[in-house]
């Protein structure tokens, strides 16, 4: 029997993709895991249909599914009018795949990661030059032809990735979270390259993502959660499912975290999230209109005005009402993570004329800033910036080539053993033991801190009682789900209370609740006096910092609240700018300045 060709597939089904009833679940250890449970849904043709949900939701496994890289336990797909189950080879032959990471070939160039996927997908010799000419030209990768995949920068990366897929010119194109890890303008370069695709050759896009704000740029969205189907449609109808209950509230007499706080613990608010200066509200479905003096009772000078809702909203109250908190429910505040604070003049960060250089190459040039007590600053760059060569210096990682650093009090040019002992580090990756247990992660970390006898088992017995570790105190650590993970990680970090605590990029992947709830944590750590020092590519995320900076090649750009920073990117086109509008803006115009040099 011949199978349907490509032409005919098209032309007797609306959809390019059939999902029908699939269920797929793997076994870890003794544990069985349903990675997805009765998914049912279609992608047409010629849109951009994104499957949104963090990390566990089942996105990769819906992917691999969808290529014929898995089975399914029951259920089918139909891609392109072949079955996954018993047509793969067929699939992958018509197909684009991106699949995490890029997929790459590090130690390869770009040409020869071009050649060898030309190879594979069976492109004709005589038609290759033309193609890679012009999926180069689409990826401004031209002059970097001769460079190994892996000296590329992450966004470099990306649309090489994203070209290897794209060498067959496919109808349908699988991306499996393309834009993980990488920053928004290389997000925006790549989000032009798919509308580019869809509008002048009809490609079909599946795109997987955990960034909430991506959502909005889709024509389709399927959300999943847990490996269940939450809600699908346009992003348009779950955002204005919300219409009429979200509201921005402003009280300069208190703290945005202390406002934030109290909004928090009203019974009609769902939703309570820091946005630059103000607070982000969104009230319960059958909540009357808020009033200030109810909400708020002791606050004065307090403001509150409507503001339109967005996608995040409609997940965020999807995800409350799953888990039966329609009411706000919120835990009690973090007990405080260090009793030998003390309020002082001198700042608890201070870089002066800091550079770094490797070799000839300076990673970090003439950077000067300094951090108080208890603020939240937050350091924010484009891929390649010096971001995380700047990170490592203040962590006491990495000895600087010039300038002056201190942390804590200590100077890390001559005692940086000290000042990493009075320091917090949470990497962006999970760096914890995954073959002990929970509270044998949390036994190390006490002791290679100093911490034994009875005042390691009482901060052992407080992580486990503050971070709800407790009932999966035995868990092996590398089976917990990420937002676990994240607990464990943060409460590793402060068992030996430290001053000043590092985030590198500490909530990637985790969905907004565990989000929410991480920053709940930082926010009260905050209050009580500990300063915080966080990288991140989430935009919403900088808006929780109460000063940020900027880098790009090695330099800051500037510095100053997300209020201050939005208000530069400020244009009649653009009365409000968002805090990406703002970091695109300034990259630009910094990679402008260097074309004119």
């Amino acid at each position: 029997m011949l199978m349907p060709t490509l032409e005919n597939a098209v032309q007797t089904s609306d959809s390019a993709l059939e999902i029908s009833g699939i269920s797929k679940s793997f076994h870890v250890g003794q544990r069985k895991v349903e990675a997805l449970r009765n998914i049912s849904f279609s992608v047409k043709h010629g849109e951009v249909t994104g499957l949104i949900g963090p990390d566990g939701a089942g996105k990769t496994t819906l992917m691999r599914l969808a290529v014929g890289l898995l089975l399914p336990d029951s259920g089918s797909i139909s891609v392109l009018g072949h079955d996954a189950a018993t047509q793969s080879l067929a699939i992958q032959s018509v197909i684009g795949y991106m699949p995490q990471r890029f997929g790459l070939y590090e130690d390869l160039t770009v040409q020869e990661n071009l050649d060898l996927y030309a190879d594979l997908q069976g492109v004709p010799k005589s038609i290759r030059k033309e193609r890679y000419r012009d999926l180069m030209q689409m990826a401004e990768l031209t002059a970097f032809t001769g460079r190994l995949a892996g000296q590329l920068s992450g966004g470099m990366k990306q649309k090489l990735g994203l070209a290897c897929a794209l060498i067959r010119q496919p109808s349908l194109l699988l991306l499996d979270e393309p834009t993980v890890g990488v920053d928004p303008l290389s997000r925006r370069e790549l989000w032009a390259i798919v509308y580019r695709l869809v509008k002048e050759q009809g490609t079909t896009v599946l795109l997987s993502t955990a960034y909430l704000d991506e959502a909005e740029r889709c024509n389709h969205v399927i959300l999943l959660h847990d490996g269940q189907l939450l809600n699908q449609g346009a992003p348009a109808e779950l955002r204005e499912s919300l219409h009429g209950r979200t509201f921005a509230v402003t009280a300069p007499d208190v703290s945005k975290r202390a406002l934030q706080a109290q909004l928090a613990q009203s019974p009609s608010v769902l939703d309570a999230l820091i946005q630059g200066e103000q607070v982000r509200i969104v009230m319960t479905k059958d909540a009357p209109l808020p009033e200030l003096g109810v909400l708020i009772p002791n606050v004065s000078n307090a403001e509150i005005n409507v503001v339109p809702p967005r996608f995040e909203d409609g997940f965020v109250a999807l995800l409350k009402t799953k888990n039966n908190l329609e009411t706000s429910t919120h835990p009690a505040p973090l007990v405080q993570a260090s009793a030998n604070l003390t309020t002082g003049t001198n700042p608890v960060i201070d870089v002066q004329n800091l550079t770094r250089r490797f070799g000839s190459f300076i990673a970090v040039k003439n950077v000067t800033f300094s951090v108080p007590q208890g603020e939240v600053f937050g350091l924010l760059g484009a891929n390649g910036a010096g971001k995380s060569t700047m990170f490592r210096m203040l962590c006491g990682l990495l000895p600087p080539s010039s300038g002056k650093l201190s942390v804590a009090g200590v100077d890390l040019r001559y005692a940086a053993a000290a000042a990493r002992a009075r320091i917090g580090y949470m990497s962006q990756k999970f760096s914890l033991y995954g073959n002990l247990s929970v509270v044998e992660n949390l036994r190390f970390f006490s002791s290679a801190y100093g911490l034994f006898g009875k005042q390691g088992d009482e901060r052992i017995d407080w992580a486990l009682q503050e971070f709800d570790l407790a009932s999966i105190a035995d868990a092996v650590s590398g089976d917990l789900s990420l937002g676990y993970k994240q607990r464990l990680a943060l409460a590793c970090a402060l068992m030996h209370e430290p001053k000043t605590l590092f985030l590198d990029e500490p909530t990637s992947g985790v969905d907004p609740l565990a989000r929410r709830e991480f920053w709940r944590r930082i926010n009260m750590l905050a209050e009580q006096g500990v300063t915080i020092m966080v990288t991140t590519h989430f935009m919403e995320e900088a808006e929780y910092c109460d000063r940020l900076a900027i880098m790009a090649a090695g330099e800051i750009l500037t510095i100053g609240t997300p209020t201050e920073i939005k208000s530069k990117a400020r244009t009649t086109a653009l009365p409000e700018p968002t805090m990406e509008d703002a970091f695109v803006s300034l990259i630009e115009a910094h990679e402008m300045q260097g074309v004119a040099a």
